[in-house]
């Protein structure tokens, strides 16, 4: 018998965002780029700030589902560089993701958004992150993104 995964909080993200570039319909939907410009990480795995660096690139289909597809970077308080490619999707009832994309206050027990993520460093303390996946569940707010990334075991 196959063990069965368990997952193991790492951090949560508060991602600080810049406004929506949004580049119109592409082969596959409406395409759209999310800067993401800063914030911070903390969690039990690791704490530090979001750099500058990054996007999300996301697709909207007429289904009205969001293919997220992220690649950030965050330093560790400790001075690790670690970096953080994340996919998912966010759906709901068309009626909580037009609050969403107007930016209110929803309730993200309302509405789904999942990711898998593999981070990456050369730092000699965080060597394990390297060969570990994460699963996330976030929460997208007017001008930032929550995040919690399990590490599954």
């Amino acid at each position: 018998m196959l063990p069965e995964p368990g997952l193991r909080h790492a951090a949560d993200f508060d991602i600080d965002l810049d406004p929506v570039r949004e580049m119109g319909d592409g082969r596959g939907g409406k395409r759209r780029i999310i800067p993401i410009v800063g914030g911070r990480v903390t969690g039990p795995a690791f704490t530090g700030k979001i750099l500058n660096i990054g996007a999300d690139w996301q697709t909207i289909f007429g289904s009205g589902l969001a293919e997220l597809d992220t690649r950030y970077a965050f330093e560790t308080d400790d001075g690790a560089v670690i970096e953080i490619i994340n996919f998912g999707y966010r759906h709901g009832p068309p009626e909580v993701l037009d609050r969403v994309a107007a930016g209110e206050d929803v309730d993200p027990g309302s509405y789904y958004m999942r990711t898998h993520a593999r981070l990456e460093t050369g730092h000699a303390g965080y060597q394990w992150v390297n060969h570990t996946l994460f699963l996330g569940v976030g929460g997208r707010l007017k001008s930032s993104v929550r995040l919690s990334i399990y590490a599954i075991e």
